[in-house]
């Protein structure tokens, strides 16, 4: 990681970077800059500012702008009886099988074996720190077919949190499709969790796909299909991980005009 230390010739101006991926016009930018909204490493940055894409962690209103030229984001659907692995030592056929070789990547949280659905892949190893910490809270939706048809009172459980061996769930969002088919919604990364709170409320898993990554969703992909994600896809996923609205993590400067 770059440590602010830029000399006056290396890198790019900074609003130049944020106009490259998306934020508006040089213009734009600029004024975010101005306004003390974007911070370079944890440091409120300056008009002038100059930094190198690769290292340097970029935060506008604290959300990770992805600013990497080297960076890829795949979306994957994930077919059962695929490892959520880079390599398996039992020959298993792995999640990296199924997306281009170079540049290499790595799955962003696991899906175990059996569970199909949404995963996403990338080299980007800041934002993949920032959705699988648990102090992000950055939410996955799951669709469960259960054995049996869960109560009102199951349901509850499954909101209010139920009491695993690690521990008791976190609130979840919690609801029934259809009979026998449940939606939940949760924002921790246990192992095998949702599998794991069906069982607790007596209602084991039958088949479990993952259906939403944060803000990310698409019903149009296939099993063992995966796509890039788009420019405002991946700033989705970086406000996605920001601090709440009400808990600023700039106070803006006040700039003289």
């Amino acid at each position: 990681m770059s440590d602010g230390r830029v000399a006056a010739d290396d890198g790019e101006r900074l609003q130049k970077v944020l106009a490259r991926v998306g934020l508006g016009s040089r213009r734009v930018c600029e004024d975010l800059i101005a306004d003390g909204l974007v911070t370079v490493n944890g440091t409120v940055a300056e008009l002038g500012r100059r930094v190198i894409a690769e290292v340097d962690i970029i935060e506008v209103e604290g959300a990770l702008i992805p600013v990497k030229p080297s960076a890829v984001y795949y979306l994957l659907n994930k077919p059962a009886r695929v490892v959520t692995t880079a390599s398996d030592p039992q020959g298993r056929d792995t999640v990296v099988d199924l997306v281009p070789d170079e540049p290499r990547v790595f799955p962003v949280g696991r899906l175990d074996y059996e569970t199909e659905g949404l995963l996403l892949l990338t080299n980007d190893g800041e934002l993949t720190h920032r959705l699988t910490h648990p102090s992000f809270g950055v939410e996955k939706e799951y669709l469960a077919s259960v054995e049996g048809t869960p109560s009102r009172l199951a349901l509850r459980q499954l909101r209010e949190g139920v009491e695993l061996d690690d521990g008791p769930t976190a609130a979840a969002q919690a609801s029934m499709e259809t009979p026998g088919l449940v939606k939940l919604t949760i924002h921790e990364g246990r192992n095998r969790q949702v599998r794991r709170m069906c069982d607790a409320i007596g209602h084991p898993v039958l088949r479990l796909v993952r259906t939403r990554i944060g803000p990310i969703a698409d019903r149009q992909l296939k099993p063992g299909e995966w796509r890039f994600l788009t420019g405002e896809e991946v700033r989705s996923l970086a406000v996605a991980t920001a601090p709440p609205v009400d808990e600023p993590a700039i106070e803006p400067k006040r700039r003289n005009r």
